[in-house]
């Protein structure tokens, strides 16, 4: 089997940091999204792994992830020109997928506890398709899958004004060979895109037997900044562990689940977790607080900072009190204003506030 894993697009919701940061790279937990995805596919014993990227951010893909060993596995980079669909890219990476059956993984997706028994449901019952599901609050925005008594697919809806559902397709698949001959048989939908749900549900037009997975743990789709904020705030919570390597003075006080990594040095602060700080981040005269994750060679100096994604080589300086945001990398704010209490920003990379 391989895996083939959607690193295209641009980020639209995302901007102004998507103009220089791949989504798909955008940290959790100090984590970049795409590394959890590639966790997860090589836990589930797949190491045939194809990645589709774009013109503009594939060299970031391709340097960020490399030739693969660092997951002991093979990286193939397939170019799509133009993000004109899920199946367009499963149709763009036919040499690479050949006649494997494949798992394909949204890279901007987060899922609870791995696909390894997706995998093994397929390996076992070997369907024409497995579809990993999840019943939402709003099925409005999604394709909806229909199914009989037996778990079995009969319909797909994408984003139906009145879903007959709430199981949502999560953005993760199994598919057999015969996927390729499907998407030769659909048209692009109005979007100009060659849908995904419209080769499924040809899959079943033809016969063929398509099943589904219900995912019971979360899923995290990380599109949007709110999105982003909450991934981080769920991996923080369920999968941080303390860990304490770098400095901190007798003056400070850790509480809790906190990592903080080689050479980051905390001086007179509190950190509360859960809370990561990477490698480098001089935290000092500070309050550091839940869900908040501080990227390496970031400066946080008499400043309060909860529940936010902080990037890489940023200086935050005399902000009272910093909360659900979003900065990217090379940023610096600054307090010059005493009626500025609370802030909530999204900032993008290499950019200077006074506040």
């Amino acid at each position: 089997m391989k895996a083939l894993i959607l690193a295209g697009g641009s980020g639209t919701r995302l901007k102004p940091i998507t103009h220089t940061i791949p989504k798909q790279l955008l940290p959790v937990a100090n984590k970049p999204i795409l590394f959890y995805v590639l966790d997860q596919i090589r836990e589930a014993g797949i190491t045939d792994i194809g990645i589709i990227i774009s013109p503009e951010t594939g060299p970031y893909i391709r340097e960020a992830v490399g030739d693969g060993l660092r997951w002991d596995s093979r990286v193939t980079y397939v170019p799509q020109s133009d993000p004109l669909g899920l199946a367009h890219a499963v149709k763009t990476a036919q040499d690479f997928l050949a006649d494997s059956p494949f798992l394909m993984f949204l890279g901007d997706n987060l899922i609870e506890g791995g696909v390894k028994s997706f995998v093994q449901e397929f390996d076992n019952q070997s369907p024409d398709a497995l579809l990993l599901l999840k019943e939402v609050p709003d099925p409005r925005l999604f394709g909806v899958a229909e199914l009989n008594g037996k778990g079995e697919v009969m319909h797909l809806v994408e984003k139906p004004k009145e879903p007959k559902t709430n199981l949502a397709l999560v953005g993760v698949y199994l598919f057999a060979p015969e996927i390729h001959r499907a998407i030769a048989q659909i048209k692009p939908s109005w979007r100009g895109e060659l849908e995904i749900t419209d080769a499924i549900q040809k899959l079943l037009e033809m016969g063929k037997e398509v099943r589904s997975h219900i995912l019971t743990g979360w899923w995290l789709d990380t599109g949007k900044k709110d999105d982003l904020l909450e991934a981080n705030r769920v991996v923080l919570d369920g999968l941080l562990k303390r860990d304490v390597r770098g400095e901190v003075d007798s003056e400070s006080k850790v509480v809790g689940r906190v990592e903080i990594r080689e050479g980051a040095k905390v001086e007179n602060s509190t950190v509360r977790g859960p809370v990561s700080i990477a490698e480098g981040c001089q935290v000092r005269n500070s309050f550091i607080g839940p869900f908040t994750s501080i990227g390496a060679s970031t400066t946080v100096e008499d400043s309060s900072v909860g529940h936010s994604v902080i990037l890489e080589n940023s200086r935050i300086y005399r902000i009272e009190r910093l909360e659900d945001s979003l900065i990217g990398t090379g940023v610096e704010l600054r307090k010059a204003d005493e009626r500025f209490k609370a802030v909530k920003l999204f900032v993008g990379c290499d950019s200077s506030l006074e506040l």
